[in-house]
């Protein structure tokens, strides 16, 4: 009991300090701003001068903006996303490419929503010291008065009230201890309210948040079809040069045979075994092929299954955990395979590891799957095509993929894929590979 309310005062006082933070500095900082972004529009008519002051303005507005968006998210859990349009590709330079800028600032909606907030600073000084506020003057109550009693000579607790005798300090200490437990309780409430109410401001318009979808979906599809003509030719490729080419060779050796089996027996019976050992071969491609495609365990046994068949041909152990209350949908589930199965071959590649974790965990609607190992670390989505790959792979069902790799490892890349589980499992869901 004695903990949770230690921890209940301590969010209290840390909501209250924040909520402080908040509305005094961005009080400033908003209203100085403001002044500077009023003044840059008035000198918009004034060629050299307001062209060139709004974007410096618009991105120090931004960039506090983006602030208060950050701390809203860390401090109440409230996410805001960013609403600024893409920056679009100018090639003018000089008056004519800041006056491009210009257009494009002041032609995004969410511009204007910035300049309404920096507007609305009164409120977030208000909401911000509202709770610390209450708290200050729950502990002048609770802390000043009792130290005070025997100094009294016209004290002012609070606004307005004269405390000439100790009786009256010793009545409000009371009064002290109720304002510090309302200021305590309704400080996160108000740090809330506070964040609830600069999303509204801040936060992108459902119009904004459809065109920011419409762009990601158009560049998922298009880095989708990308990647699937790549595996196309990859596949147009193998066939060319390996399973083809073995078959083509194998047609040769028969026919060659087959003139050899009257005259030489013993040579057409040798070409007959070159021949047998090349249709293995192609046969052993074309199913290398096939799974690269779609593993037939996959489709059997699901990604439980098809993830443990991959690691028995890992040259080191794979301890694989997996518990799954049905199955996700086809393509769902082909995707998060191969994206484990490229995860597992960056270790092999790159990492040097002795060891490597698969989890795999359905939360809510998101179907999380880590892979980590004890290698030296130090991958880099930005440089490494395998990761890349990896993100393209799961953006096309709104995948996402987290990687932490400091150098000296350990390595831990976290992929996650909304989903829905379908029937119910039926292979066992933890072991190691």
């Amino acid at each position: 009991m004695n903990e949770e309310l230690t921890a209940w005062i301590g969010r209290g006082l840390a909501a209250s300090v924040r909520g402080f933070m908040l509305g005094v500095a961005f009080f400033v900082s908003g209203l100085t701003l403001l002044v500077l972004w009023i003044v840059s529009l008035s000198l918009l008519p004034v060629l050299g001068v307001g062209i060139l002051l709004l974007p410096l303005v618009t991105v120090a507005v931004r960039a506090l903006a983006d602030e208060r968006r950050r701390l809203a998210g860390q401090w109440s859990g409230v996410e805001i996303p960013s609403p600024y349009k893409p920056r679009p590709s100018m090639e003018s330079f000089g008056l004519v490419g800041a006056w491009q800028r210009c257009l494009w600032i002041l032609g995004d909606p969410a511009t204007w929503r910035d300049f309404l907030w920096l507007l609305c600073a009164l409120l977030t000084l208000a909401l911000g010291i509202l709770g610390a506020a209450l708290v200050g003057y729950g502990v002048e109550g609770t802390l000043v008065m009792p130290a005070l009693l025997r100094f009294i000579d016209g004290y002012h607790y609070g606004l307005g009230w004269a405390i000439d005798f100790p009786f009256e300090g010793i009545v409000a200490i009371p009064q002290g201890v109720l304002i510090l437990a309302l200021g305590v309780a309704s400080a996160p409430a108000l740090l809330r309210l506070h964040d609830r109410s600069t999303k509204q401001l801040l936060g992108p318009t459902r119009q904004a948040a459809l065109d920011q979808r419409v762009r990601v979906l158009t560049r998922t599809r298009a880095e989708t079809v990308d990647a699937q003509a790549a595996e196309l030719r990859r596949i147009e490729r193998d066939l060319h040069d390996g399973a083809q080419a073995r078959l083509v060779a194998l047609g040769m050796s028969l026919g060659l045979a087959e003139d050899l089996v009257t005259r030489d027996p013993a040579a057409a019976q040798k070409l007959l075994a070159e021949a047998r050992d090349a249709s293995d071969r192609a046969l052993s491609e074309l199913r290398d092929l096939v799974r690269g495609i779609h593993p037939p365990v996959l489709a059997e046994r699901g990604l439980d299954g098809a993830v443990r068949a991959l690691a028995l041909t890992l040259p080191f152990p794979v301890e694989v955990d997996i518990e799954l209350d049905g199955r996700p949908q086809a393509p769902v589930e082909s995707a998060g395979y191969f994206a484990i199965a490229e995860a597992l071959a960056n270790v092999v590649k790159h990492s040097h590891a002795t060891r490597a974790w698969v989890l795999v965990r359905h939360s809510g609607r998101i179907l999380v799957m880590t892979v980590s190992d004890d290698g030296v670390g130090g991958a880099d989505p930005a440089r490494g095509t395998g990761l890349r790959g990896m993100e393209r792979r799961l953006a096309a069902f709104d995948g996402t993929v987290a990687v932490s790799s400091p150098p000296g490892g350990p390595t831990v890349v976290i992929m996650e894929l909304p989903c829905e589980l379908s029937s119910p499992k039926t292979l066992p869901s933890s072991g190691t590979g």
